[in-house]
């Protein structure tokens, strides 16, 4: 009798979908008794955004397929088109852990053990990018092992923007896929980058089209895609296309669906290419390559964990509650009228809070 070494026996997770796919070589043949584990983040409501129980579920269901001596390899991903994942819930951020750093601290004990499960997990795990990946997101999906993207999506941080820092693994594992220069500009100025971008600058390993016009996949129309070359006469395959080339590529994909049967096919792919391997050999290459992100993530995690928790007390708790409570064409706090008060000497107060957030504006 073989013994189980999970923890609990979860049947049903909240806020995300487990499921067993029947594994396939690269011919397609069925591989009888063997499995992908296929962990679905499903809040798709709030752009597949995780709450304190979807964390607990994830850690849940990596341990699960990692026990499962059936699985191939673990596939995590999301419902729908729109986002793979936004990061935390602001809403729970906002009305939960704003102003409570140390439930917050609690909070971020359980999204470490979420990054630190993927990137320990004892099977590959290939990060399945069905729509933006965004802030966290993007920090779990760094943590990954192998990422495929549909070409519609977009990765970037948001912390800066919203009252945190990228510090649940972006500024440890981002200098090592693009760079320190990337790296800073990504994490500082939010400005998010095509998928195409991302491929070029090894954030993905392998893109695919997804927009379906007239019954035929066509890339991303929205970024240049073929002719890149920029006002200085650089490539910058992946930019956005600006001016009556930007109005021209929104019309198409207005005209057009989402199809992302192609995805599908490159995951599936790459799963059969895993299964085809030494399984011990493989796992031993991974965990060897893991560690250059476990070795920054490790050294951060903790101190990390404890300024996010203080920070909710300042610029976390201004920024959270702008988004969740603000405008919807204006959900950022007056960045200006914030440090002019600062260089007054004004201390962090709700009163302060009240006069930069756009809840409270006029």
């Amino acid at each position: 009798m073989l013994k189980n070494h999970d923890l609990v026996d979860i049947k049903e997770f909240q806020g995300v979908r487990y499921e067993l796919c029947a594994a396939k070589t690269p011919s397609g043949e069925v591989a009888k008794g063997l499995h992908n584990a296929w962990i679905w983040l499903d809040n798709p409501s709030q752009y597949n955004s995780y709450t304190t129980d979807i964390v607990k579920s994830v850690i849940m269901a990596f341990r699960k397929a990692s026990n499962d001596r059936s699985v191939n390899a673990i596939v995590l991903t999301a419902t729908g088109d729109k986002a793979f994942c936004t990061g935390g819930n602001t809403k729970e951020y906002a009305e939960y852990y704003a102003g409570n750093p140390q439930e917050y601290k609690q909070y971020m004990r359980l999204f470490n053990d979420m990054v630190t499960g993927i990137m320990t997990a004892d099977k590959p795990v290939v990060c399945r990018v069905n729509g933006m990946r965004i802030g966290g997101g993007q920090e779990i999906g760094m943590a990954c092992d192998f990422t495929i993207a549909q070409d519609l999506a977009r990765f970037g941080q948001a912390g800066p923007k919203h009252g945190s820092a990228p510090d649940g693994g972006s500024t440890d594992f981002l200098p090592l896929f693009v760079g320190i220069e990337n790296a800073m500009v990504g994490c500082t100025l939010c400005e998010t980058w095509s998928a195409h971008q991302a491929y070029r600058l090894g954030v993905v390993h392998e893109i695919t089209p997804a927009l379906r016009v007239d019954g035929k996949f066509i890339a991303n129309p929205t970024v240049v895609t073929d002719r890149y070359l920029d006002e200085y006469g650089r490539m910058v395959l992946g930019a956005p296309l600006v001016g009556e080339a930007l109005a021209k590529g929104k019309e198409l994909m207005k005209k057009g669906t989402v199809d992302l049967s192609k995805l599908d096919a490159a995951v599936e792919a790459l799963c059969a290419k895993l299964l085809v391997t030494f399984p011990s050999c493989t796992i031993k290459t991974i965990g060897s390559l893991r560690k250059h992100k476990l070795s920054h993530w490790q050294q951060n995690a903790e101190s990390n964990r404890e300024w996010l928790g203080l920070n909710m007390m300042t610029e976390a708790k201004a920024g959270f509650r702008a988004f969740n409570e603000g405008p919807k064409d204006r959900r950022e706090v007056d960045f200006v009228r914030l440090r002019q008060l600062l260089a007054e000497g004004r201390g962090w107060s709700d009163a302060l809070i009240e006069e930069i957030s756009p809840q409270y504006r006029k």
